[in-house]
This record gives C-alpha cells, sequence and structure tokens, in this order.
C-alpha cells in the first residue's frame, strides 16, 4: 500500500515537473519538494515525456539538469537523451553525447548494451546509434569493442550502417588482422548489409596488405559481377600488390583496364608502376613509365623512388642528378631521398661523404631517422670503429629516436668482429631486455667469437646468464648455439648444451635432433647419429620442406655425408609423403 501511494506521488511529481519544463517555469523546479525527488530514475521519466511535446526541451532539462548539486546522470538517463535527439535528427548532438560517455561508462559490455538498449524499442533509432558507436569505438582505436557493439548488434537483429561497416573494415585492415576482416565482413553480409564499392576497396586494401593476389582477384571478380565500377582506388590498390609481387605483366594490364574505362591514371599509379620496376633493377622500364607520365606532375615520391633504385644498381652518378633535378623542380629532399644516397655511400665505403650528408641533412633541419642512423651505425661497426657506432647510438637515443633489432644486431657483429666478446654479449642481453629476438645469424656471431678466442665455456654458460640477468632462455636459445656448436663440427659442446637443455625440462625440436645427428655423422659417430634419429621418430619430430632445404643448403659442400644423412632419415620414415612429393617436384 505504501509503495503504490509513493509511486503514484512520484508520477504526479513527474507530471508537475514536467508542466514547469513545458511552461518555461524553471524557477520552480528549486522547489525543495519537486528538487528533492529529482533522481536518475524520476528525471529520465521527465526526459521520455517532455520529448513527446518538445525534444528541444528535454535537451534543455537534460543540461540544466546536469547542474543539481550531487547529481551525475545515470547512463540510462544519458542514453535516453540520445535516443531523443537521435529520433528527432539531431545527430551531432547526439554523437557528441554518445562520445562523452562512450569511454567511462564501458558501453561495449554485453550485460551494459543488454540494459540499456532494451529500454528503447526504437529498431531505427538503435541502429543509429549503435552504428555511431561502433564507429566512435572503431576511430579511437579500441577496435575489439567497436566489434564487440555489432554483435550485440547481429544478435539483437540490428543492421549496422554502411559506413560504420567500412569504418570497422578499414580499421581492421591498418592493424593488419586480416583474417578477422573477412570473419566481420561475412557476418555483415549475413545481417543484411550490401557491399558498396567504398567497402570493396577496404577488402582489396586487406588483399593488398596480406599480398594475396589470388583474393583480390575473385573481389573484383564480385564487383563486377555486381555491377560496382572500380574506382581510382581500387585500380591503384591492385597495381601496387600485383608491383610488390613482381607481376608487372598484370600491373600493366590493370593499367590498361583503368584507363579503358576511363579513369586516369594519378601519381600514385605512376609512382607504384616506378617502383615495381625499380626494385628489381629495372631502371630502363622504371625510366621509360617515368617519361611516359602525362596529365599530373611527378613528385618526391617519384624522384626518391628513382633515386633509391638507381643507388641500389650501384649507379650512384645517375642518383646524384635526379636529386639535383629534383632540387631545381623545388621538390622537397625528405628524410628518405638521403637515406638512399647514404646507404649507397656507406655501401661504398665513402664514410667522411656520409658525414657531409649528414651535415647537409642537419643544416636544412631534416632530421634523421631510425634508418639514417641505423645506416651509419652498421658502416662504421663494418670498418671497426665501434666509438663511432656507440657515438651515433647515443645521439639517436637522445634524440628520442629508440633502438630496434637491426641497432643491437649491427652492434653485436661489430663488437663480434672486433673480438670485444663480452660487449657483444652483454648487447645481446639488452636486446632480449628491450623485447627482440635475437636471430640464428646474431647467435652465431656469439659462437664464433668465443670459439675462435677459445671460450666455448662461456657459450655453454649462455643459459645461465640468462637466468642471472632475469632472462628466460628458451628453446629458440638452444637452438641456435647447438646448431652453430654442430656447424663448427664442436659435437661435445653441442652435447653438453643439449643435456643442459633436457635437464632444464625444455624439449628439443627438428632442428636441434637433426642437427646433432648430422654433427655425429660427420665426425664418423654413426651410432650416435642414429641414436637421435630414433628419438625423433619416438616423439615423431618430422623434417619440413623448410628444414630438409635448410640443412641440405648448410651442408652442400658435404655431398658424399649429406647424402649419407638423407638416406638414414627416409629410411627411419622421418619425412611426410608430402614432403617427399615435394621433393620430386622441385627436382631436390
Amino acid at each position: 500500500m505504501g509503495n503504490a501511494t509513493r509511486l503514484t506521488s512520484d508520477t504526479q511529481l513527474v507530471k508537475m515537473a514536467c508542466a514547469i519544463v513545458l511552461k518555461g517555469h524553471w524557477h520552480n523546479l528549486f522547489n525543495p519538494k519537486i528538487q528533492s525527488f529529482l533522481n536518475s530514475s524520476t528525471i529520465n521519466q521527465v526526459l521520455l515525456d517532455v520529448s513527446l511535446y518538445n525534444s528541444n526541451l528535454s535537451w534543455s532539462f537534460f543540461k540544466w539538469a546536469d547542474s543539481i548539486p550531487n547529481y551525475k546522470h545515470s547512463l540510462q538517463c544519458s542514453w535516453t537523451m540520445i535516443h531523443i535527439l537521435t529520433k528527432d535528427k539531431y545527430f551531432r548532438d547526439a554523437q557528441n553525447l554518445l562520445q562523452k560517455i562512450a569511454l567511462k561508462d564501458f558501453m561495449s559490455s554485453p550485460a551494459v548494451l543488454n540494459a540499456i538498449v532494451s529500454a528503447h524499442d526504437d529498431p531505427d533509432v538503435n541502429s543509429h546509434v549503435l552504428s555511431w558507436l561502433m564507429i566512435f569505438y572503431a576511430n579511437c582505436k579500441m577496435i575489439q569493442d567497436s566489434i564487440r557493439v555489432f554483435e550485440h548488434m547481429r544478435v539483437k537483429g540490428f543492421k549496422p550502417h554502411l559506413h560504420a561497416c567500412t569504418v570497422v573494415l578499414n580499421n581492421l585492415v591498418k592493424d593488419r588482422l586480416t583474417d578477422m576482416t573477412w570473419k566481420v565482413f561475412k557476418k555483415m553480409v549475413k545481417v543484411g548489409v550490401v557491399p558498396n564499392l567504398h567497402i570493396y576497396n577496404v577488402l582489396v586494401h586487406a588483399c593488398s596488405k596480406s599480398g594475396d593476389v589470388e583474393k583480390a582477384e575473385e573481389v573484383l571478380n564480385e564487383m563486377e559481377a555486381k555491377g560496382i565500377v572500380a574506382d581510382l582506388f581500387t585500380y591503384n590498390t591492385l597495381i601496387s600488390l600485383y608491383c610488390k609481387k613482381g607481376m608487372h605483366y598484370e600491373a600493366l594490364c590493370v593499367q590498361n583496364r583503368m584507363e579503358s574505362g576511363g579513369v586516369s591514371p594519378d601519381i600514385v599509379t605512376y609512382n607504384s608502376l616506378i617502383y615495381g620496376f625499380c626494385r628489381e633493377g629495372r631502371m630502363r622500364e622504371a625510366l621509360r613509365f617515368f617519361k611516359e607520365i602525362k596529365g599530373v606532375t611527378p613528385n618526391h615520391v617519384t624522384y626518391t623512388t628513382l633515386i633509391d633504385g638507381y643507388c641500389r644498381l650501384n649507379d650512384l652518378d645517375e642518383a646524384l642528378r635526379l636529386r639535383e633535378a629534383m632540387e631545381v623542380k623545388g621538390l622537397y629532399l625528405g628524410v628518405v631521398t638521403y637515406n638512399s644516397i647514404l646507404r649507397k655511400l656507406c655501401e661504398d665505403g665513402r664514410i667522411m661523404d656520409a658525414n657531409r650528408l649528414l651535415h647537409e641533412m642537419n643544416e636544412k633541419k631534416i632530421e634523421p631517422d631510425n634508418v639514417t642512423c641505423n645506416t651509419l651505425i652498421n658502416a662504421y661497426c663494418k670498418i671497426g670503429d665501434m666509438k663511432s657506432a656507440l657515438k651515433v647510438k647515443n645521439n639517436m637515443l637522445e634524440a628520442g629516436l629508440k633502438l630496434d633489432s637491426f641497432t643491437y644486431k649491427a652492434l653485436i657483429h661489430g663488437f663480434c668482429r672486433k673480438l670485444e666478446m663480452d660487449r657483444a654479449k652483454e648487447l645481446l642481453f639488452s636486446m632480449q631486455s628491450a623485447g627482440f629476438s635475437p636471430s640464428y645469424c646474431t647467435y652465431s656471431w656469439l659462437v664464433d667469437g668465443y670459439c675462435n678466442q677459445g671460450d666455448e665455456e662461456v657459450v655453454i654458460n649462455l643459459p645461465k646468464d640468462f637466468l642471472r640477468k632475469g632472462l628466460s632462455p628458451d628453446i629458440s636459445l638452444y637452438r641456435a648455439l647447438i646448431r652453430r656448436f654442430c656447424k663448427r663440427e664442436k659435437v661435445e659442446c653441442a652435447q653438453r648444451l643439449f643435456s643442459v637443455m633436457q635437464g632444464e625440462g625444455i624439449f628439443g625440436d627438428t632442428v636441434v635432433f637433426s642437427s646433432m645427428a648430422y654433427a655425429y655423422l660427420k665426425v664418423g659417430n654413426q651410432a650416435a647419429a642414429i641414436s637421435f634419429l630414433d628419438e625423433m621418430y619416438k616423439r615423431r619430430l618430422m623434417v619440413t620442406l623448410k628444414i630438409y632445404k635448410s640443412l641440405s643448403a648448410s651442408y652442400a659442400s658435404d655431398k658424399g655425408i649429406l647424402d649419407i644423412f638423407w638416406d638414414l632419415v627416409f629410411n627411419k620414415n622421418l619425412v611426410s609423403k608430402a614432403l617427399i612429393k615435394d621433393i620430386k617436384q622441385l627436382n631436390l
């Protein structure tokens, strides 16, 4: 009875508040009796009731209520206001309010979405608002939240807007989440989304990112079947993909196709074609396209691509001539242009000229990037000037640049060449701590350096050093060290490391076991070799095509022993039928 009386009283007060808002007597809202009952629930109801007469007044009341002391709008109130604004097509205000609450209220949570969306039964408005939410999260790099909103829409039967679908798919492609792109696209089609040119362009871009030529052609065929005409972006993306794959004939076919379809190539089209030929050293064809450019003006990308091509072809004179042509035309020489010339100077050992170029960059206020610094570090390391290499490294850090995998590898290699092994080892630990994984080459330099000094014991103790530094020695470390010891025919050292690895509970893989087996076979211990091959069989460690090629290339000079080794491997059934087929097809 008491609850019913209170409910009636609240209803009357809601009506009273609505009347005050509609009549414009705002000062009456400060009546203690009215103000005391204004909570999230009653304000939500006032918003709904007032909106039946005037949505502008609802919006004014919403903003006024936000100024009540010790009161904050609930998510439900805000969602109601967004719905009211959307229904009356005040889209900008609705979107601004949605963005204001989207980050703080965890709105991508299924529980939250269920609670707020179910309170409003207008499917068109819900589709509008949830589509905006998808766009907002995607543009904020919160792609998983965006997908969760889409999944809620899909389950509830709401169809997202085309623009929302385009934005979400585009952000997935930017993050290189290609598999997810296709999964989400298929789900979008299932809920009734009809792809347009923009969505198909995103899909073609996804194919380009993943290097999937066949998929790109499928998308293009699907577009044509649906009567969707490709535009300049579609063609440019396809040409870029073909050029990156070295498929120049196909790229030229696309160019002819676009021109016959009335789409004029732009500078991006020409730049892609020129890049494709330059990267393969086909400068004559690249230059022909450069001279054929019509209707558009070559830009700094065009010239930089050609300059880089000539540098890679060891024609520095022609590269420098093009650089002068750039400057005559008033084109901006960026860091990428300088990096191409700098790399060639360093390759030729012209360090003084490289430093003069660096000084010129400094005068023109062109900031060096990681490529600039790494090129110089690598050049100094190759000539054994580690002092200068470290100076460049320190300058990198002072400039706010971060050391990358290449930086560490170049420095480690440099110190190994100088046989300053302890400094090389410390850099290896720093590399691991920074989150970079050393390659087989990196470990090989260390093994070779210590072995050349007769300090094999240091290499064998490297896993313990890792632990002391708080790093975890994994299979990749043991694999590289064992493989290199085997290559150097230091089988006893490899065996000791193998035993340490087994003692740590790390089981070897095919590379470890096959390397050990080959090493024992080469030193004349066939029994030990067969023992390792038998263990491989027990653990079902099979030789793949990649491992077959790698081992064959590594020991190509040991023709007789290599043949015996593969005979043993095949007799022990350590290869699959698929590998045997591949070997026959490739004539390996």
